[in-house]
């Protein structure tokens, strides 16, 4: 009987296990090899930009032995290949021009890809106060037209959550809102914001 002639059902385990070649899910034998290793993460390389963390899991979900993927690690760490302090950089200027993502949120993307914290705060820190500021008050200026119309206190806080789903600190962002609203002829009093309330998450690793 041809190929289409064959029950679904036999079809379905040609597919798993000779597609698989031997490596399913959970039965995969242990690569040892380290150049198998090293085509691994040139091959994650070829795609983005990866930290050392995001290649050291590619590798283990392959089943790279930790020795052979340490020894690459190593390796890509010599030659540039991996460079965590560039990513975070590169990363905070890229997203916070690209799309408006201020400190809070930068911190947790880069923390969850395994970035450490003293490389996170060294990145974040690196974004000028005055441009993070400028940033977040063109993002409130798009959207105050959205908001016309509505009690002050009520746009406030629109406005507000608006910069807080991106990352903004609490005190910046009241402070660019309130800024925004009195350029309208609105007035939102000044509130004391706590300190702590204006720090980045950041966990340190």
């Amino acid at each position: 009987m041809g190929y289409h002639g064959e029950p679904a059902r036999r079809r379905g385990r040609w597919r798993a296990n000779g597609r698989n070649g031997g490596r399913a899910s959970g039965t995969q034998s242990p690569i040892t090899d380290p150049e198998e290793a090293r085509a691994i993460c040139l091959k994650q390389l070829s795609w983005a930009p990866r930290t050392r963390s995001q290649l050291a899991r590619a590798m283990r979900r392959r089943g790279v032995t930790d020795d052979v993927a340490e020894q690459i690690l190593a390796r890509f760490e010599d030659v540039g290949l991996i460079d965590d302090a560039a990513f975070a950089a590169s990363w905070v200027e890229s997203r916070h021009i690209g799309r408006g993502v201020g400190r809070r949120k930068l911190a947790h993307e880069l923390h969850n890809r395994g970035v450490s914290g003293t490389i996170v705060r060294d990145a974040v820190d690196a974004l000028p106060a005055e441009i993070e500021r400028a940033t977040a008050y063109a993002l409130v200026s798009r959207r105050l037209a959205s908001t016309a119309g509505q009690p002050t206190a009520l746009r406030a806080r629109r406005l507000a959550g608006i910069l807080a789903r991106k990352g903004y600190p609490a005190g910046l962002a009241y402070d660019v809102v309130r800024e925004a609203l009195a350029a309208e002829g609105q007035e939102l009093p000044e509130v004391d914001i706590p300190a702590d309330m204006d720090e980045p998450d950041v966990e340190s690793r």
